[in-house]
């Protein structure tokens, strides 16, 4: 199999030279995402709707994929503020809860100043899956 690129049309993926999301097999890794609108620049103003904007993002590369959001199996936040991490879990917790995927939430400065919260994912494409949930 060959790996398939997708992009977002971040500036960040031009700057540095990666994907938004790399497909390898079944298995999706997606770059950490920040919650701006790409074709704007543009940040909301609250760490819930920049987690808000990023899985959208997220869920738009994991749809070119073949994926979904219920293929998530892990995901990493980052949160410069530490009192933003209940609202943006509260967050991942609407989007993502069903699933209930692996989660590693991480206080720590960002790359881009007027990021509050960057969010990557790995999925696991469903077409693998057997009924016990184990991977063929």
């Amino acid at each position: 199999m060959t790996r398939q690129f997708i992009d977002s049309g971040s500036p960040w993926e031009a700057l540095a030279g990666y994907s938004r999301a790399v497909v390898d097999g079944d298995w999706v890794f997606v770059s950490g995402t920040v919650g701006a609108d790409f074709s704007t620049g543009l940040f909301p103003p609250t760490a819930e709707a920049q987690s808000d904007r990023a899985l959208d993002t997220i869920a738009a590369a994991l749809a070119q994929a073949g994926a979904s959001m219920a293929d998530v199996v892990r995901v990493h936040v980052y949160v410069p503020d530490r009192a933003d991490v209940p609202g943006v879990s509260q967050v991942l917790k609407r989007r993502l809860a069903p699933n209930r995927p692996a989660n590693t939430t991480v206080c720590c400065a960002l790359a881009v100043a007027e990021a509050k919260v960057e969010i990557e994912v790995t999925a696991l494409r469903q077409g693998r899956r057997t009924q016990g949930g184990r991977v063929d």
